[in-house]
């Protein structure tokens, strides 16, 4: 057997032990070892410790642990709650009040943190038991509420865009500029569906009983106020360095991460124990996701060593298809893969596989990237094996399976419409990050 086609098997045979529920990051640390071992002989060990020194070497990961604290504080804090009780009370009159409270709390806390699973628990505790109350359709709800917890992946700081970075060779930077713009188009197309259903089906989503209205706007301008004011402090704390170009990542990611603790602290509604168990959440998903890196990286520097990528990459180039045919196979690929697996070896394993064809088609780098974040993120909403039902499901015992998925399939059609109109306005993703350069 040729070392290519070696590469290839292996990569078969991870697959495999992956859906079958082998640990991921050491399934991939095994196979890279075993398969470096029949190849290369002992020196794979000495490429192991050079590839774990190198990834750890890098700056940009350091960001990640800063970025999940962001966000475990501000889950744990209860801020995000009084975001959402505000700006539900304001619009308490107006049909689908709840989805709209929904969707832009779930845009708001997706700029302040990229955690999936945390967004779409917490917005299922705060907005479920208010939908289920007011006769809110089952459907909707669910699908505003998985489809707004997925903004997380996308809209920065995404933990998912400063992984893919030095993956695709693209500052993080660029990556969270070129993201903007396609966030901020998916959550406009999520509010706008479901005002638009409400406003010919007024079953779908009618005003709050009177009984929940507030009888004055005093304590919901203070719940404006004390709600937004913190997120909004820390956005601009960590996202607006970065874009002006202040800080990198690493440091912005350290500046709000210090001002989050602040201003949870302030608050006082943080204790002790929810501080402890933020920092623990941080230490466990930080340390799977820099695991993850490590084994992906060896991985894939042993796939590469063998030629199996460049194997690969001439096969494929070789069908002599239009470059956006090309990639539109490539993002099918990708959103196939995404529904058993998670983001991260799609990230770490796929897509610097599939690299070298994007190059050499002169795809633009972060276009791309946004194609497949954007992509990745359809596939959360995709069942059947859509995480966020599951997250939502854990919450909202009342709703039934079957409702949530009929949900996330309205908002998966709105998603597939999303990467229609990025394929054929690249400027989306482009246009920000030449602005910010220049």
């Amino acid at each position: 057997m040729s070392d290519p086609v070696l590469g290839l098997v292996a990569l078969g045979l991870l697959f495999i032990v992956i859906f079958i529920g082998f640990p991921i990051a050491f399934t991939l640390g095994a196979m890279a070892i075993a398969t470096g071992f029949i190849a290369l002989g002992p020196r794979i060990f000495d490429l192991a410790v050079l590839q774990t020194f190198s990834v750890m070497r890098d700056t940009v990961l350091a960001s990640v642990p800063f970025f999940l604290l962001m966000g475990f504080l501000l889950e744990q804090s209860g801020l995000v709650e009084r975001l959402f009780k505000g700006i539900q009370q304001l619009l308490a009159g107006l049909r689908g009040s709840l989805y709209l409270a929904t969707l832009i709390t779930a845009t708001i806390f997706a700029a302040a943190t990229g955690i999936v699973g945390s967004a779409v628990t917490l917005l299922g505790v705060m907005a479920g038991p208010s939908m289920i109350r007011s006769g809110y359709d089952p459907k909707m709800c669910a699908g505003a509420i998985t489809a707004g917890g997925t903004l997380g992946i996308l809209i920065p700081p995404s933990v998912m865009l400063i992984v893919m970075g030095p993956v695709v060779g693209v500052p993080a930077t660029d990556l969270f500029a070129a993201a903007v713009l396609p966030g901020l188009l998916l959550a406009g197309l999520f509010t706008v569906y479901c005002l638009v259903r409400c406003w010919i089906n007024p079953k779908l989503g009618p005003p709050l009983p009177m009984s929940e209205r507030p009888t004055s706007l005093g304590p919901v301008v203070k719940d404006l106020v004390l709600g937004v004011a913190p997120v909004v402090v820390v956005i601009m704390s960590t996202l607006g360095v970065i874009l002006a170009g202040i800080a990198t990542p690493t440091d912005a990611g350290a500046v709000g991460c210090l001002a989050t603790f602040i201003l949870t602290v302030g608050s006082g509604r943080m204790s002790w124990a929810k501080i402890k168990k933020a920092a623990w959440q941080t230490l466990e998903v930080s340390s799977m996701i820099l695991l993850l890196v490590v084994a992906s990286n060896l991985f894939g520097s042993v796939f590469s060593r063998l030629g199996s990528a460049e194997f690969l990459a001439n096969m494929l180039t070789g069908l002599s298809l239009p470059p956006m045919l090309m990639l539109i196979v490539i993002l099918g690929l990708i959103f196939v893969l995404g529904w058993p697996l998670e983001w991260v070896p799609i990230v770490l394993i796929i897509v610097p596989i599939v690299l070298p064809i994007v190059q050499a088609a002169g795809i633009d780098l972060i276009w791309f990237c946004t194609l497949v974040a954007v992509v990745l993120q359809t596939a959360w909403l995709s069942p059947p094996v859509a995480l966020s039902a599951y997250f939502l499901k854990g919450v909202v015992p009342q709703w039934e399976l079957k409702q949530i998925y009929a949900g996330m399939m309205q908002f998966m059609v709105l998603q597939i419409i999303g990467v229609g109109i990025l394929l054929a306005f690249p400027q989306l993703a482009t246009w920000l990050p030449k602005v910010m350069g220049n």
